[in-house]
């Protein structure tokens, strides 16, 4: 997956924007919506994790093996994804202020979100800091395994729980946010892909499916349960919903 000069296509959120109450502090059904750079706790929004052994060294579907390509790529996600919410706001005639930090962890306990030190085999965005991390051997492991076209998936992801909470948004069960998030994950990569912000390599559609085929809940866990993200067809069905139709697609309001 590449990146080229060029706006993001600008989608509908001037209704919500303007309905959208931000409350800080609170929390419905374990999920958090405390306000950006709140000093309380905050639950951390994770990514089910990718298989632990997923540490193979070989090379992904397109190829990427290096570490100076995650970091690139990396780099790319979250500067393709500011660019992309930017103008969604801008265009509702509102400023985006964009998450504060992304930053990178490598031993459980190293960072915490509020009192909750983050896990390990895992991406976040915590409300609390207004930040994003992520396990970066993890990290790296799953992009070597499934491919570039993952991280951009996983950084849109937990972007859009920092818009979440920016736009106000709650709901009474996690798997409501996580697929929301999926959605809105899918609007900001399909947009930028067709507003030539990103283009498409060959199989790049297929890392992605890997990926969200990966991150799914075990078939067994409740769909109410406190962390559920939903199913890997729940989730692939959310991520290219918003794809193909956009923001449109992920009812934001």
């Amino acid at each position: 997956m590449g990146e080229k000069a060029g706006r993001a296509r600008r989608g509908p959120l001037a209704g919500f924007l303007v309905a959208a109450v931000v409350a800080a502090g609170c929390a419905v059904g374990g999920v958090d919506g405390g306000e950006p750079g709140s000093d309380g706790p905050a639950e951390p929004r994770r990514s089910a994790a990718a298989p632990e052994d997923s540490g193979s060294d070989g090379p992904g579907a397109d190829g990427t093996t290096s570490v100076a390509e995650f970091k690139r790529d990396m780099n790319g996600a979250v500067g393709t994804a500011q660019e992309y919410w930017t103008a969604q706001f801008k265009a509702s005639g509102e400023q985006f202020r964009p998450i504060r930090r992304v930053v990178a962890y490598q031993r459980e306990g190293e960072l915490a979100c509020g009192d909750q030190p983050l896990p390990r085999n895992n991406a976040v965005y915590c409300s609390a800091g207004d930040f994003i991390a992520y396990d970066v051997n993890w990290s790296v492991a799953a992009f070597r395994q499934i491919g570039d076209a993952f991280l951009f998936y996983l950084l849109g992801h937990e972007y859009a729980h920092g818009v979440q909470v920016r736009l106000g948004i709650r709901y009474n069960f996690t798997i409501q946010q996580e697929l929301q998030a999926d959605c809105m994950a899918g609007a900001y990569l399909g947009d930028s892909v067709r507003a030539k912000t990103l283009t498409l390599d060959d199989g790049d559609l297929d890392e992605l499916r890997d990926g969200l085929l990966a991150v799914g809940d075990d078939p067994d866990q409740p769909w109410f349960a406190e962390g559920s993200h939903g199913t890997a067809e729940q989730r692939t069905e959310s991520f290219f919903r918003g794809y193909e139709r956009s923001l449109d697609a992920c009812d934001l309001g």
